[in-house]
C-alpha cells in the first residue's frame, strides 16, 4: 500500500475504528464533540502554544458554549493549546519535549510522518508546523482521539489525522513513513523488542525514528521491571538503562543510533492544572525523597534516541 492510497483510505479507517468500539461513554463523548459549534478559521499557529482562531472571531455566547464543551472532555494531558481565545493549560508541557528534539531530527519538510501514541495530537500539529506533508497519529485512547477531533473540526483541511488504534493494528511491514515518532510508549509494551520491530516496519528505507522512553541509570543489560505500579502507572513493563536501550535498537537493526537527550521529568513539566484536576507527578513521588517514586523506584527520567534504518 502506497502513501497516496493510505491517504485516500484514512477517512474510512477512522470511521471503522470508531464503529468497532461502541460503548455508552464513547457515545456521550462523541455527542460532546458533535455539539461543539462548527467554527472554522484560517488563523492557526502550530507553535509552542497550539493556537486556533482568536477570541474576536466568535461572540461571547459561542465562546462560553465552546469552553463548556471543552471542559466536558477533560482531562487534557498534552499541550498547551488555545482555541478561539480559550487557553487550555494541559498536564504536560509538551512543548518542552518538542524543544528538546526539534534541532536533532532530520527536517520534516515534505515528509510523511507517523506519531505512535500521539494522545490528543499536540505533537502531530507541531510536526505539520515543521513542514511535514502529512501526519498520521495513532492512539487507542478514545478521549484523546476525540480531543484531537475538536481541533481537526476547526482545521478540517489540514493533512493531519489521528486514528483510534495501537501500532499492532497498523498493516505489518507497511514501510510507509519517512519519520516515525514513538514517545512515551515503549515502557507500556510487554515486549519492547516487538515494539521496536513494529516501529522499524513502519519506516521506509533510510527513514528516521525518534524514540522517547523512561530510562534508569545503569550499565548495558540492566533494566527495571517494576513488581507492580511505577509512579502509580499500572502498565509499566521494562525501563532500561540507556546502554541497554541502545543495545536493543542495535539488535533490531537500527543504524546511526544517537542519544540526543536525557532529562529528568520535573513537576513543572508534568503537573496538575485546571484542565487536569486529578493526581499528577507530584503525587507519584516519595514526599520525603523526590528522587524516588512513591513505590521506591528511581523517579522518572526520559531519554530520546534518534536512529535510521
Amino acid at each position: 500500500m502506497g502513501a497516496e492510497q493510505w491517504a485516500e483510505e484514512l477517512p474510512q479507517l477512522i470511521e471503522h475504528a470508531f464503529d468497532s468500539k461502541p460503548n455508552g461513554q464513547q457515545q456521550q463523548l462523541c455527542q460532546v464533540v458533535d455539539g461543539i459549534p462548527l467554527i472554522t478559521t484560517r488563523h492557526a499557529e502550530y507553535a509552542s502554544r497550539l493556537v486556533i482562531g482568536a477570541a474576536e472571531d466568535i461572540d461571547a455566547e459561542t465562546q462560553q458554549q465552546l469552553k463548556q464543551h471543552l471542559q466536558m472532555l477533560m482531562p487534557w494531558r498534552k499541550g498547551p493549546l488555545e482555541l478561539f481565545g480559550i487557553p487550555i493549560d494541559t498536564e504536560w508541557r509538551s512543548d518542552w519535549k518538542w524543544d528538546r528534539l526539534k534541532n536533532h531530527i532530520s527536517p520534516l519538510n515534505g515528509r510523511f510522518v507517523l506519531d505512535v501514541g500521539c494522545g490528543n495530537g499536540y505533537h502531530c500539529w507541531r510536526m505539520l508546523g515543521a513542514g511535514a506533508d502529512m501526519v498520521v497519529g495513532i492512539d487507542p485512547t478514545i478521549l484523546s482521539v476525540l480531543q484531537f477531533q475538536v481541533v481537526k473540526k476547526m482545521q478540517a483541511d489540514a493533512p493531519v489525522f489521528v486514528l483510534p488504534l495501537g501500532i499492532e493494528h497498523m498493516p505489518a511491514g507497511n514501510r510507509l513513513f519517512d519519520t516515525v515518532f514513538s514517545m512515551g510508549v515503549l515502557y507500556h509494551r510487554r515486549s519492547p523488542i516487538d515494539h521496536l520491530m513494529e516501529l522499524k516496519g513502519c519506516l521506509r528505507n533510510g527513514g528516521e525514528l525518534l524514540l522517547e522512553t523512561l530510562v534508569i541509570e545503569g550499565t548495558k543489560g540492566e533494566s527495571l521491571v517494576p513488581a507492580g505500579r511505577y509512579a502509580q502507572m499500572r502498565n509499566v513493563w521494562f525501563i532500561p538503562s540507556v546502554d541497554t536501550l541502545v543495545g536493543w535498537m542495535q539488535r533490531c537493526g537500527f543504524q546511526n543510533i544517537q542519544v540526543i537527550d536525557v532529562t529528568k521529568t520535573t513537576t513543572e513539566e508534568q503537573r496538575r492544572t485546571d484542565w487536569m484536576t486529578s493526581y499528577s507527578l507530584t503525587h507519584f513521588l516519595d514526599p520525603e525523597n523526590p528522587e524516588l517514586t512513591c513505590e521506591g523506584y528511581p523517579a522518572p527520567v526520559r531519554a530520546m534516541i534518534l536512529a535510521t534504518i
